[in-house]
Formats: structure tokens, sequence, C-alpha cells
């Protein structure tokens, strides 16, 4: 009975899935009242002989959509809501039509409504005698309705001239003083959005030059244009200020103001103080030009909170001080809310006066979290736990530590002769420490406050006891983190990191029987020491959302760039104190350890275009090169490239691809060979959502790694150019993903469709064989 329960309920998911597709063909009008019509299909028939207007754009402003075509063809959500019966008071009715969609029902008001907004919207981009008109097509006996919207754009309306009003010279200069970057210029067409954004930066602008209060309401645009014509005369005009008996005079809107006082209010609670302005501080702190009003405790130091400030006591008002502010505070994870707010405070000769209050509200320092966990592996039981701990403030600096232990043991039965442990033991601290401030000497306040980076510290040791041996793997590592322009590129640079790995006893020819001819394989079970650089650049084209913005982005690009080098001044140093011509044979050591020299450079392009908000192809092209030399002729195995796997070539299992032409032994042991000094990726896929957290996809994945040089362990893996096209490796697939907004599971299943490696079938796209070629892959995430 309980097989039989498994296996229905393996069967119900694709049994619905069968039935939905079904009925979304045979009766999609099954839940649509009688006398109305379901809405099947939406078109917009563009006539705009410019190509100004964007047609896929223009669609976003009608509301009245048909439901949702997975591939373009089939209304598979609508299908697993037909699956539903009338009776809503069912639980299954009321689940299925949860994860269905209900029918578009078609309405002539809503209709005529939307023919309005895109006319609207024509009008808005220059087009000024555009017109819409609507054509409807009903099919009475399958209760469908077909709405085309047929736009005639016309001619847009273009700017001859823009003249300039303004009241006083004041004002004037200030504004047009940079008029190169105005995105109003004769030439263009008389389009809304433009001369929004312009609104937009001149407030910028004015609001960055001390004018505190000024609104973009104050600039309007008036257009001149003559019958017959579609030219257009432009006048901006920057209205006066109110008039200091209008009731909407509350604050003089045309004047420079200059901050007169800052105060910080630590610890600050909306809920309990009424008028910022009269709280009680417990302490008052003067600190050069600020003022710190401490709560019970003084949990941020007075220097710390002016260096996270920009906003200068005697400098005149500036919105971009006001917004690197709230960056720079935003870093500092003890805090929880932070608001900035102004208040006038008078007049000093021609300038108004503003105080500033910073309002601090404090979160919680500390966390802990536990787990604990056993296993049973063939009747020998084994133990794990963990501990992990964080403060967010352990220096009055908003520093936050982490620290974390863990152990596991696991003992071992049978014939244990020749091994020096009984058990698999493992233990391991780590700690990390990230400061708020770039910690660097020599460098200037200023340099450190504008990069706005944040400096971390991480050390770990891992200690572990197999039957064979025991070793000691230690890390340290020092990095600055920073990001700019609402966080489209970021930066990560690592002055120092090492890591170190000695194995203090193992078993008598432990070496020589696991790896008696694979330097590979051998060099990761012998003691030794990389110490490296590097660098991260991060850039990404998507847009800040605003919530003013109304369409979506349909292109979007992300690059992401790694570099790092290792051993150059361990190398030059080595070079100094001891200099031999022979260092290639007889490496040089730090520490009586071999160390590692090579270089390294990997980077991928990311591309996804939007089709709708349910349909999205994303596109990757990644490469990558490590070239050993100097004190190293292999590079560290952790640090050398491999194919296949969730992310890689979709065919594969992880670590089975390549290099080159290299086939591999399907042994435990030989993933250690299948890895190189070059990768190639590229990927194609296209993603669709179904319904309720499910999202479908179809992947083409190509690509491989190589080795820099001939390594007898790793035949036919070497790079050449004039034979690396042909050892690309292809494969294709399916895949299926729930997304849960904060992250996503991923299920892909990929088949091999060109096989490079000596021996195997070449091409089993042609001939397949579903036990030698597909791979199953579980991720979180997308893969690129």
């Amino acid at each position: 009975m309980k097989r039989i329960s498994r296996i229905s309920s393996m069967l119900l998911l694709p049994a619905i899935l069968l039935a939905a597709w079904l009925l979304s063909g045979c009766s999609p009008a099954r839940h649509v009242p009688e006398g109305k019509y379901l809405l099947d299909d939406v078109k917009i028939n563009l006539n705009d002989s410019t190509g100004r207007l964007d047609q896929q754009q223009l669609m976003t402003y009608v509301r009245m959509q048909p439901n949702h075509k997975m591939l373009w063809a089939t209304k598979f959500r609508l299908g697993i809501y037909n699956m539903s019966g009338n009776d809503s008071t069912k639980w299954w009715n009321r689940w299925v039509r949860k994860l269905g969609e209900a029918p578009v029902i078609f309405d002539s008001t809503a209709t005529m409504t939307d023919a309005g907004q895109l006319r609207k919207a024509m009008v808005n981009a220059g087009f000024l005698d555009a017109s819409v008109s609507v054509d409807t097509f009903a099919d009475r006996n399958k209760r469908k309705m077909k709405v085309e919207y047929n736009l005639h754009a016309g001619m847009p309306h273009i700017i001859r001239s823009v003249y300039y009003e303004f009241p006083n010279d004041t004002l004037r200069s200030l504004i047009m003083k940079d008029s190169a970057r105005f995105t109003v210029r004769p030439g263009d067409p008389l389009d809304i959005s433009l001369l929004e954004t312009q609104r937009e930066l001149l407030t910028t602008r004015m609001r960055s030059n001390g004018y505190y209060a000024f609104g973009k309401e104050f600039i309007t645009f008036n257009a001149d244009t003559t019958e017959g014509s579609h030219d257009v005369d432009l006048t901006m005009t920057v209205k006066p200020a109110y008039p200091s008996d209008s009731p909407n005079h509350l604050i003089d809107t045309h004047k420079e103001y200059i901050v007169r006082n800052v105060y910080y209010i630590i610890d600050y609670d909306p809920g309990v103080t009424e008028d910022f302005r009269h709280y009680q501080a417990a302490d008052t702190v003067n600190y050069k030009d600020i003022t710190i009003l401490y709560g019970n405790k003084r949990y941020l130091r007075p220097s710390l909170l002016y260096d996270n400030c920009f906003i200068r006591s005697g400098e005149a008002y500036n919105l971009h001080d006001v917004n690197n502010t709230y960056t720079a505070l935003g870093r500092l994870t003890i805090l929880k809310f932070i608001n900035i707010r102004f208040i006038p405070a008078g007049n000093f000769n021609n300038f108004g006066l503003l105080d500033a209050y910073i309002l601090l509200t404090r979160g919680k320092s500390q966390s802990f979290s536990a787990e604990l966990e056993g296993t049973n592996s063939e009747g020998d039981l084994g133990v794990a736990a963990g501990v992990s701990y964080s403060h967010r403030n352990i220096g009055k600096g908003s520093e936050t530590l982490t620290a974390k232990l863990r152990g596991a043991y696991e003992s071992l039965s049978g014939n244990l002769s020749g091994l020096i442990h009984d058990r698999y033991l493992e233990l391991g601290a780590e700690a990390g420490v990230n400061f708020p401030k770039f910690k660097a000497p020599f460098l200037r306040e200023s340099f450190k406050r504008r990069i706005k980076a944040t400096t971390e510290l991480n050390v770990s040791m891992n200690y572990q006891e197999r039957p064979e041996y025991t070793r000691i793997i230690s890390t340290a590592g020092w990095s600055y983190k920073w990001s700019e322009r609402f966080n489209r590129n970021r930066h990560t640079f690592t002055p120092i990191d090492i890591n170190y790995v000695y194995l203090p006893e193992s078993t008598n020819d432990f070496l020589d029987e696991i790896a008696p001819d694979n330097p590979l394989l051998r060099y990761s079970y012998e003691d030794h020491f990389i110490m490296r650089m590097g660098y991260s650049f991060y850039h990404s084209n998507k847009r800040h959302e605003t919530p003013w913005s109304r369409s979506f982005q349909k292109n979007i690009y992300t690059v992401r760039v790694n570099a790092e080098v290792a051993g150059n001044f361990l190398f030059a140093l080595s070079s100094i104190l001891s200099h031999r011509s022979d260092f290639h044979s007889q490496p040089y050591k730090m520490f009586g350890i071999h160390y590692s020299q090579y270089a390294k450079i990997d980077g991928d392009f990311s591309f996804l275009h939007l089709f709708d908000t349910r349909n999205s192809l994303a596109c990757r092209f990644g490469a990558g090169v490590g070239v050993p030399y100097g004190n190293s002729a292999v590079l560290p195995f952790e640090k050398r490239f491999y194919g296949g796997g969730a992310n890689g070539v979709r065919g594969w299992d992880v670590r089975t691809l390549g290099p080159g032409r290299y086939p591999g032994t399907n042994s435990v042991s030989d993933f250690i060979n299948q890895c190189g000094d070059i990768r190639l990726d590229l990927s194609v896929e296209y993603r669709a959502k179904l319904f309720w957290i499910l999202e479908g996809a179809l992947f083409v994945d190509a690509g491989n790694i190589w080795t820099i040089r001939n390594y007898p362990n790793q035949p036919g893996g070497m790079f050449r150019f004039n034979s690396f096209y042909k050892e690309i490796a292809a494969a294709y697939g399916v895949g299926l993903r729930l997304d849960f907004n904060y992250f996503l599971l991923r299920f892909d299943m990929g088949m091999k469709a060109h096989n490079p490696a000596l021996g195997q079938e070449p091409w089993p796209l042609i001939h397949p064989d579903w036990h030698r070629d597909r791979s199953f892959h579980f991720s979180i995430g997308y893969p690129f």
C-alpha cells in the first residue's frame, strides 16, 4: 500500500500538468459567465513612420491583458484554473484556483480606457496628433474575444527652440552654468519624459547648492505650437517664490541655506519621543563640530559618528552630503533605523539657517545559534555539532564580529591495522571582523571617507584526523569591499590572503600509495603555502528601482571579473636571500614549505532579455586562464577550473568533463585529474514562469576546460589554438525551478549533445543513451 501511495503521489503533478494542458485547449471558456467573452488575444498595430515608438513598451499601458500563454501558445495557468469545479466551498476547487489563473473577461469599458491610455502615451512622447481606434472580433461559439488597437502616431512635434525665464540673475547663473547636461534640446521631440527628467535634474542641482526648500513644482514648461506646423517653441520658466503672505509660504524656497548645527540623537524612539527637538539626553558630547545626544549607553564612538557624517556645520546645505550620510550610516550594522531631519533656525545675512538632526535607532547587538546532527555510515555512528556567535558592535564602532566552532566525530570498525587513527575527527574554528571603514595606513582621511569601503579580517583553522593521515588547514585574509552608483559597481580588493596546509603525520608510503605518478593529487596531501593578492569587479546596468518607475527593463547585463596573483613577493625575497638558477627542479621554500606562484584571471558576461514579465532569454559567456610560473610548475588544485556541474555544461556531472579530450576513468579518485588551467563556457537558457512558484527552463550549454601544459596524467588535455574548437562539449536539457522570492531552488536535467572525450560516443545528440548521457543537478539560484 505504501508503494502504491508513493507512486500515485509521484504521478499526481504530471497528471495535473497534462490535464491543465488539455483543458487549456479544449474548454478555455469553462468558467466564463453566460453572455460574456473570454479575452483571448490583445494586439497592437502601430503605424509609426519615425520608428521612435516601442510597440512592446506601449503594451504596458494596456491593463486588460489576456491570460498568460506559456511559450506564447498555451494558456497553461487558465487550464489549471479550469480543473476546478463551481463549488468554491470545496478545498480542491479553492486549491486548484489558487494555483491557476482566473479567466480574463472582456470588458468594453476597460478597452476604451486602455485606448485612451495608449493615445496619452503617444501624446506624451511628442505625437500630439496621435489617434487610436479599436477593433473587436468575437467568436460566439467558443465565447472568445480578440481586441486590436490600431495606433496612428502621425508626425511628432519637434522642439525648434528653447527659451528660459528666471526670477533673478542668481538663479539664472546657477541653473545655466552647466546647460550642456540639459536633457531638453532643440531637435528633440516634445517628450514629456525628457521634460520631467530635466525638472528632476535641475531640482537636484538646486538642492545640492544650498537651496534646501526648492521643489520641482517651481519649474514649468510652456509649448508654443503653430497650426499646421510640427515645430515647437518651448519656454522653461523658473517661477518666483511664494509671496510672504501666501498660505504656501512656510519657508523661503528660493533662499540658500547654511547648516548651523548638527545633532546626533543616538537612542531615538519615535514611539516615546514626541518631538526630537526636545529629546532628553542622558549625556551630551561635543565632538569637533557635531553635538551627540546619548541615551543610557555610549554604544557608538564620537569619532565614528563624525567620520560617517558628511553634513558639516557652516557649510551650505547639499543634497549629495545628505545622501552620502545615509549611505555611510547604512553600513553600520548596529543601526536599525536612520532618519535625517532639518529644522529652519532663523536667518544670517541673506542666508537661511538649518539645524540638522540625525536620528538613530539601535538594533540587536548579539545573536547566537547552534546545530546538532547525527550520522550512521554502515553501522559506524557519528555526531557533529556547531555553534555560531555574532556581535554587531564589538568595539563601539559598529564592528561586526562573527565566530563559528564546529566539531564532527565518527567511530570506525573493522580491520584498522596499518592505520594511525580509528576514527574520523574534524575540529574547525573561524572568526572574522568587519570594520565599516577603510582601514589602511598612509592614506588620507578624505580618500577613506569618499570611497566608503568596509574592511574585513578573516582567520580560520581546521584540524582533520583520518585513518591514513592528520592534516591542518589554516587561512587568513584581509580585504576591502566598496560599491558605487546604486550598487551597480562593486569592488573587492584583497591585498593579502594566506592558505597553509600542514600534514604532521601519515601512514608509511601514504603518498606513494594514493598518487605514485600524479603530482596534482600528491600536491593536495603535501604541505603547501599560498600567499595571494586578488581583485574582483562586478558591474550591472540594472536600473535603480524608484516609486515612479512604470515600465520593466527589457535588457539587463552583468559583468564579473576576478584576478589574482600569488607568490611574487615571496619569490623576490627568496631570490635575494638565496639565489639559485635551478629553482624549477628545486623550488624555493618558505618556513620549509614549497609555496605557489601563479597568475589567474577569469570573468563572465551574462545577458538577460525580458520578452515580458513571464518569459525571458538568458545568455552567458565565461572564460578564464591560470598560469603557473617561477616557483610552480602546476596551479594549486583548488585554484584550477573544472567542467560540468550545475553551473557549467549541464550534460556532465561536476568534475567529469575534460580537460580537452581527456576521457577520465569514472573512478572516484580520478576527479583530481579532471581540472584545468583554461575554461570556456557558453550558455543560452529560455525561462518561463508556469504557475504558482513553478518556473520552467530550456537550455543549451557548451564549453570545456584545458591544461596550459602537457601533463602526463592528463593526456589530450592541453589547449591548442588549431584544435580547441573541436573539443568544445555541448549539452541540452530542461529545468524546473521553485521561486520563493527570497531564494530559488533549481532542478536541471542535461543531456550530452557533443562529447569530445577520446574513446566515447562523439555525437550523443544523434545516438542518445539515457543511462550514459543524462545528468541531474540540484542547486540554489540561477546558473547565471
